[in-house]
């Protein structure tokens, strides 16, 4: 077992030989990084924050979700989740409900305000999108959406 970690650390590269522009994670974090700081300036205009809006997001498509959940489809940590939340609830946005089942579990749905001003902070994040994904055919898109599934998949540690 020792021999073959000595064999596989042998045979890592250094970040130097594969370089920065060959070296994924760094280009995936400096594209959402390009993305993120494309919306910022628009969504502060509408006295939103970036952690506010993924909140909305998911909320638009996968209503009802837990606080748990709703922190793995974020990707947002839960203390930083739970002042979002505070915040949106305190502005009418979201609402949170009590589980059924199990009193501890807090269930997020998005109000009307909520889906309304997502509703209107959709527009510069699909023309965000539009502009990142500019002279990408459909196919190469497939691949990359095929890519970025299998490489989730590989990574994750929720079911979701």
């Amino acid at each position: 077992m020792e021999q073959k970690l000595a064999e596989k650390r042998q045979r890592i590269s250094t970040l130097g030989q594969i370089g920065l522009q060959q070296f994924a994670p760094y280009l995936m974090n400096r594209i959402m990084g390009r993305y993120n700081a494309t919306l910022r300036e628009d969504f502060r205009k509408q006295g939103l924050t970036i952690p506010q809006v993924r909140t909305l997001a998911v909320l638009s498509v996968t209503d009802g979700v837990t606080v748990n959940d709703l922190s793995v489809y974020t990707v947002i940590e839960q203390s930083t989740l739970s002042r979002t939340l505070d915040t949106l609830e305190g502005q009418g946005l979201v609402r949170r409900e009590q589980g059924v089942t199990d009193s501890r579990i807090r269930h997020v749905f998005l109000t009307d305000g909520g889906r309304a001003l997502f509703t209107r902070a959709w527009p510069a994040m699909h023309d965000a999108f539009e502009a990142m994904f500019e002279d990408v055919d459909d196919a190469e898109y497939a691949a990359l959406i095929a890519i970025l599934q299998k490489m989730l998949k590989n990574i994750r540690k929720h079911d979701i």
